[in-house]
């Protein structure tokens, strides 16, 4: 009984720690008010367009997507802010995926979490501009994923929800008929949101549920059955996807799991619960050849590098799990295309590593600037 009450208050304090920044404050003057993206030519990179990193400020006030050029070596540079035209809530969300760009990277889409609708903008070497702003099909919109014209979003209030869009040409989101559908329960700590890799499943992270909850994606996006499974670790946050299907979760008690994925989107365990060593591992993100992987440790103030073996089995590149120090209060990390270089968002300021040939991290500096409770990163 008294091991069960010490992991419950384990998983307590993690998650407190992976929704930091409560405060809220107006968008700092660091950052400049024109938007100027400007593409780099970068070699690895086969994208068109800007090359930028983005996040949300999240204020209550009003919601904005903060622009951070890319140079050809890594590091950026603030470019501007532009209004979603919604709200945030001026703290932490506890979810990964509140920014996404399209597969094509024509589009950004953003959640705004205090208005409970979600915002589209255009992304032009020029920079951006926003399209459309839709209802999210729900209370508080945290995550969304986005494969080919169908997005889907994550709603955390109330009981909790995912609803499925099309994207229209123009950027406008028109809901599918009967796509909204439940969580495993209401208090579930719905976290993050995506598709398979094969866009017929949709996954779902449940923090206090213990659980991974998997959709069905029939025709036209729209979901069908749910089918639940538990969690090799407690507090299942973060996730993405390797080479071979395999998914990678991390979990903010203090380790990383990964699973094959079967038929019908069914899991089976192939590394359980690999202790980080790291204070609050809650976010995760796969290089795009499915060779590492890396958590973001609120609470550790580290990142942790995992390498993946072929048939998906992970172990840590460094035996203190602290392959790179950043200081504690990450809320979130992103790869760029290609996977050359890797970012990570703590409180104010966003840190750039180059991912080297043996997975470990070269630091590139910090930005600074953002207002307290920003949230979200998506990278090109």
């Amino acid at each position: 009984m008294m091991k069960h009450l010490a992991i419950i208050a384990l998983a307590a304090a993690a998650l407190a720690a992976c929704e930091q920044d409560r405060g809220v404050t107006n968008p700092a003057s660091g950052i400049e008010s024109a938007l100027e993206a400007r593409r780099d030519h970068d070699q690895g990179d086969d994208l068109e367009g800007p090359r930028a990193v983005y996040t949300l400020t999240n204020q209550v006030a009003g919601n904005a997507v903060a622009v951070f050029n890319r140079a050809a070596d890594g590091t950026l540079s603030a470019a501007g802010t532009i209004a979603t035209g919604g709200t945030g809530v001026g703290a932490g969300l506890g979810s990964q995926g509140a920014v996404a760009l399209s597969d094509d990277g024509r589009w950004l889409f953003a959640v705004n979490a205090g208005s409970n609708d979600v915002s589209v903008l255009r992304v032009r070497r020029s920079g951006l501009s926003l399209a459309s702003r839709t209802a999210s099909g729900g209370t508080m919109p945290i995550s969304l994923t986005v494969r080919g014209n169908v997005l889907y979003v994550l709603n955390a209030g109330g009981a909790g929800n995912i609803t499925g869009f099309t994207v229209g040409e123009g950027g406008g989101l028109h809901a599918i008929r009967g796509s909204t559908r439940s969580l495993s329960g209401s208090g579930v700590g719905p976290a993050q949101v995506s598709f398979s890799p094969d866009g017929r499943s949709l996954f779902v992270t449940e923090k206090t549920a213990n659980l991974i909850e998997v959709y069905s994606v029939g025709r036209g996006g729209v979901t069908t059955e749910r089918a639940s499974a538990p969690s090799a670790g407690a507090t299942p946050f973060g996730f993405a996807f390797g080479r071979d299907d395999e998914l990678l979760v991390s979990e903010a008690s203090g380790s990383a799991s990964s699973y094959e994925l079967g038929r019908h989107g069914g899991l089976t365990v192939v590394s359980g619960a690999v202790l980080t060593h790291q204070g609050a591992p809650c976010w995760l993100v796969v290089t795009s050849d499915g060779r590492f992987a890396y958590t973001g440790n609120a609470q550790g103030g580290s990142i942790s590098g995992f390498a993946v073996a072929r048939n998906g089995s992970i172990s840590l590149l460094d035996a203190d799990g602290a392959t790179a120090r950043v200081g504690p209060g990450a809320t979130d990390l992103a790869l760029s295309g290609g996977s050359r270089y890797l970012y990570e968002l703590v409180r104010s300021n966003i840190f750039a590593f180059r991912i080297q040939a043996d997975g470990h991290l070269a630091p590139l500096g910090p930005v600074g600037g953002l207002p307290a409770g920003t949230v979200g990163l998506a990278a090109r």
